[in-house]
Formats: structure tokens, C-alpha cells, sequence
């Protein structure tokens, strides 16, 4: 397992850490759900933890709220050990897929909840629930009750009713899942201009690659457990540190086939009989290694059968199988049979050209030796 490590201290953050996870693992029976996981995250800072489901990430964040207690390992909130430390008396806002709002309250009454639990004083809680529903723009929402509010506003309450209370830590999971697609997309940039804003050191787990890369500033990419990659999410995404991140993140071609030179971090590669240059994304190749080049969809260039692809270090000769209008773009898939048959999926973004093409048309394709990231198998 290779880790991309993040610039830990970019401009906006303090440096200091607000969240250590050293070597955690937990155990449920005879299964690891998570096995020595370990990062820093610094104070102000927006983390997200993505992977499919049963890849640890929900797991995980239990374990930093309190909810479970790991099997070994320690976690640190503001360098205190937190292990042993139940989830009430650790300063954590959340947020989860189920809200969990209170349908008998109003909005503002929803809000003030958590200050009256730790007794604030009654005479400043009205002013600051109506600061945190300005910040989540619903500002002259607090009298109406939570059946009265849209989906998206009572995101918003949530929002605002984790962080009232200032939390060290603001935990989310998956608060986002249940929405449709354009208000998911919406709620993703509040979330990021929410937590930019306040700048409230926030973990996040998703299994939405576009909601890792908006609203991140760091990403750990997980799968059996492990953390496979930590990352910024533009490094994660142009520089995957293994195949699985390469095929999770974005729309990722393989090509199998072996290594025939290596010259790091250049690689050439032989695939059905064809040379194909590359360059070298794991430190285990070797001359004569099974190996799968990874091309991302949208690096692959596409033109007619006797179109000129100048300047490609790679060009191919493919027909389109299928192809599927997006709106703003294309998607062709294309059978490669100087690749043994592969199907390689393209995007195209020219909004003049659309569907330029049609299933059994012959076209060509190429890309850069730099765009095609190997992996040993």
C-alpha cells in the first residue's frame, strides 16, 4: 500500500493537529473492519473519507465520535488520548444521513437544543440561534416546524444545530445521501462555504467521489479496511497511488499486459502484441511483471478514422460500440481490437460536436505516455 501524503500545512491552516489516528484497528468477531489506520489532520481542516461500503470509512468515524472504542490503537482530539472518553463529553458536532430533528420543534427551537443541554445561559441563546440560521441562510425560518421545511432546509437546521454549540469537530456521514442529485450538488458547496467560513476542522464520509473532491481539502481513500491513499483531492485523483484508487476515483480504462522496459519513472508496456508507453505509478514494477495501464476517460482523445491525432505518444484504432449524451458531455464506449477487444470509455466535451459519432463508427484514439499510470498486478 502507497500513501500520497498531503501538504499538511497550506496556507489557512495553523499546523496544529486537531485530529491523531494512530494505528487503530477494530475487530468484530473474526472480521477486521479497520486495520492500522493512522493520520493527522490539522485544525481547520476539511477532511473526507471515501470508500465503497464496507471499506471501514463509517467504522472509523465511530471511533472518532466515541461510538465505538478501538480494538487497539489510540485517537487524539487536541492531543488528548479519547479512547476511553464516551461520545457526550467529547466536544463533536454531527451530522448523519438521518437527522434526527426533533418534528414537535420549530427550526430555531431545533437549533437551541444542544445549548440548553450544556446549559448555556438562556439570555444569549436566542441571538445565537439566529446567528447559525443566518450562516445556513434561513434567516426568518426559526418559527416554522421541521415538516414545514424542504429536504434541503432541513439539511440546514442539522448544519446548524451541530455547530452552535462551536464543537472542536464536526463529524458528517453520509448527510447528504438521501437527496436528489442537483440539491445533493447544491448542499456541497454550502457545506464547503459553511466550514470555510466558520473554520471548523471537519471529517466527512462519503462513497461520492464528486462530493470528496468539491468540498475537500484532504482525502483518505479506503477500501478492506485500510487506508489506501491520503491525499489532496487533486493528487488523489492525477496521481492515484495504487489501481484501486485509480478505478474508484473518475472513469478509469485498464489495460493488462506486462512490463517490457523501465526507465522510472517512464515504463513501456506490451499489450496484445502493441507498445505502449507509460509512466510508472508503483514502485514494485519490475521488467516482465504483469502490470494494467490506467487511463483516465477524459485524457483520451478521439477522432475519425482518418483524423490526425498529432503530437500522442499513442494512437489506436477502435469502433464505437455505444454512446451516451450526458448533457454536457458524451460518453463513447469503444471496442480496441489491437488491444485484444478492450472496451475503453472517452469522454467528449465539445458541445459543437456532440454525437459526432455513432455505434460501428471506426475511430481513432490516443493519448500521452504521461496520462497512462501502471500498476503491477
Amino acid at each position: 500500500m502507497g500513501v500520497v501524503a498531503a501538504d499538511l500545512h497550506p496556507a489557512g491552516s495553523t499546523g496544529q493537529i486537531a485530529v491523531s489516528v494512530q494505528d487503530v484497528g477494530m475487530v468484530f468477531g473474526d472480521v477486521h473492519a479497520v486495520r492500522n489506520a493512522s493520520f493527522d489532520l490539522p485544525k481547520g481542516r476539511f477532511l473526507t473519507i471515501l470508500g465503497p461500503s464496507g471499506s471501514g470509512k463509517t467504522t472509523l468515524l465511530r471511533m472518532i465520535a466515541g461510538f465505538d472504542r478501538p480494538t487497539s490503537g489510540e485517537i487524539f482530539i487536541n492531543g488528548q488520548p479519547v479512547s476511553a472518553v464516551p461520545p457526550h463529553r467529547r466536544a463533536i458536532g454531527m451530522v448523519f444521513q438521518k437527522l434526527a430533528l426533533f418534528p414537535h420543534m420549530t427550526a430555531a427551537e431545533n437549533v437551541a437544543f444542544p445549548l440548553k443541554m450544556r446549559r448555556h445561559d438562556a439570555r444569549t441563546i436566542p441571538e445565537k440561534v439566529e446567528r447559525y440560521l443566518d450562516l445556513v441562510r434561513l434567516g426568518g425560518y426559526g418559527g416554522r416546524r421541521i415538516n414545514e421545511l424542504s429536504g434541503g432546509q432541513q439539511q440546514r437546521v442539522a448544519i446548524a444545530r451541530a455547530l452552535v454549540f462551536e464543537p472542536d469537530l464536526l463529524l458528517l456521514d453520509e448527510p447528504l445521501a438521501a437527496l436528489d442529485r442537483k440539491l445533493r450538488e447544491e448542499m456541497q458547496l454550502e457545506f464547503r462555504r459553511i466550514q470555510k467560513e466558520l473554520g471548523v476542522t471537519t471529517i466527512n464520509v462519503t462513497h461520492d467521489q464528486r462530493e470528496a473532491l468539491v468540498v475537500s481539502d484532504e482525502i483518505i481513500v479506503m477500501s478492506g479496511g485500510e487506508i489506501q491513499q491520503k491525499a489532496r483531492p487533486v493528487d488523489a485523483y492525477r496521481a492515484p497511488s495504487n489501481a484501486f484508487v485509480a478505478n474508484f476515483i473518475g472513469v478509469t480504462n485498464f489495460i493488462e499486459g506486462k512490463v517490457v522496459d523501465l526507465a522510472s519513472p517512464t515504463v513501456v508496456i506490451e499489450a496484445n502484441g502493441l507498445r505502449l508507453a507509460g509512466v510508472a505509478a508503483d514502485a514494485a514494477l519490475s521488467a516482465g511483471a504483469a502490470c494494467a495501464g490506467a487511463v483516465r476517460a477524459e485524457q483520451i482523445r478521439i477522432a475519425p478514422k482518418d483524423g490526425r491525432l498529432e503530437g500522442l505518444d499513442t494512437v489506436v484504432e477502435g469502433q464505437v460500440a455505444d454512446c451516451i449524451f450526458e448533457g454536457e458531455r458524451v460518453v463513447y464506449e469503444i471496442r480496441v481490437p489491437g488491444l485484444a477487444g478492450v472496451l475503453m470509455r472517452v469522454f467528449d466535451h465539445d458541445p459543437e460536436s456532440h454525437l459526432q459519432f455513432g455505434p460501428g463508427d471506426e475511430v481513432r484514439l490516443g493519448w500521452n505516455a504521461r496520462d497512462m499510470h501502471v500498476f503491477q498486478k
